[in-house]
């Protein structure tokens, strides 16, 4: 597997991925849309975008490299500093630099990297297997011939006088077309009876019991004082991550120096690569985290953005 097949698999779980030295692939979520020009209904999927700002090593590259391979973080370092040399040299030369499932890079007359990136891939796991859907359009001239042609294969004989005189015949016919479709929909309709009936049943259930509670009576000799803690917790499952730790204790120890400089850190644990994280903070919006991550840049490069819920 070459780094870029490395890229594209973080890309599934994770919005930003630092190629060091080179920039940063980001993913966007666009929804369901309909292309008017095209006449097709196009899933959801992720946007593919690249920021050649974003180049210091966050760690997440060269550990799931690391792991995959078998070797060593400062390997794995190496290995793509040796990878990002080739692209540079290539891009240099004014060659086109493409890359499996992300996309094509080019220098333009000004130096600046230009990234075009692939349309077939879409990194939005709830997507998997959806591709886009027709919009084939109802024409009901064809619905009437198919009626006109029922009625010529009824085992009636019909003169224009009688058919005129007998408009129900032609119903009838078309309640055989609707009768033919709506089967498909009957076995769907009877599995939708069912589970509505298992709610209903559930419910019931839940109902008495919620009675029965509600119908006991506590009796405490010596009811306790009460007492109301106030808790503070952070919520969100988007964080900015401060640092990584191989050690558990340096962790803890920056958790302390950024509470002492005014931010909510904390420690969230181990992640699979070993490494201890610590975030300034958590968001429930992705809106709020970018924000915040843009302050801490201005003192720490090596801040990033975490999706995952904790």
């Amino acid at each position: 597997m070459t780094i870029a097949s490395h890229i594209s698999d973080l890309l599934y779980r994770y919005e930003c991925v630092i190629l060091p030295g080179f920039g940063a692939f980001l993913t966007q979520k666009e929804p369901a849309h309909y292309n008017e020009k095209a006449q097709a209904f196009y899933p959801p999927k992720k946007v593919l975008s690249f920021n050649a700002q974003l180049k210091k090593n966050d760690g997440l590259l060269a550990n799931y490299v690391a792991d995959a391979r078998q070797i060593s973080y400062p390997e794995a370092v190496y290995m793509i500093d040796e990878y990002v040399q080739k692209l540079h040299t290539r891009l240099e030369e004014k060659q086109t630099v493409s890359l499996e499932n992300l996309g094509s890079f080019t220098l333009s007359s000004e130096d600046s990297l230009q990234f075009e990136p692939v349309k077939e891939t879409n990194y939005l796991t709830e997507a998997f297997g959806l591709s886009q859907v027709p919009a084939l359009e109802v024409k009901r001239e064809a619905l009437k011939k198919q009626v006109e042609e029922l009625e010529e294969k009824t085992p009636f004989l019909f003169t224009p006088e009688r058919r005129n005189s007998r408009p129900y015949l032609r119903y009838a016919a078309v309640g055989l077309i609707a009768l033919g479709l709506s089967g498909f929909a009957g076995l769907n309709l009877y599995s939708n009876q069912v589970n509505e009936h298992n709610v209903a049943e559930q419910q019931a259930a839940e109902s008495q019991l919620h009675q029965k509670i509600q119908q006991a009576t506590f009796v405490i000799d010596n009811p306790l004082p009460e007492i109301t803690f106030k808790v503070t917790r952070q919520s969100g499952n988007y964080h900015v991550v401060a640092g990584a730790f191989r050690v558990e204790e340096n962790a803890h120890q920056t958790v302390s120096e950024l509470k002492a400089e005014g931010h909510k850190a904390r420690y969230i644990g181990e992640n699979k690569y070993g490494l201890h994280q610590v975030v300034y903070s958590s968001h429930k919006t992705r809106a709020e985290a970018l924000q915040t991550l843009r302050e801490v840049k201005q003192t720490n490069d090596g801040a990033w953005l975490l999706i995952q819920e904790l």
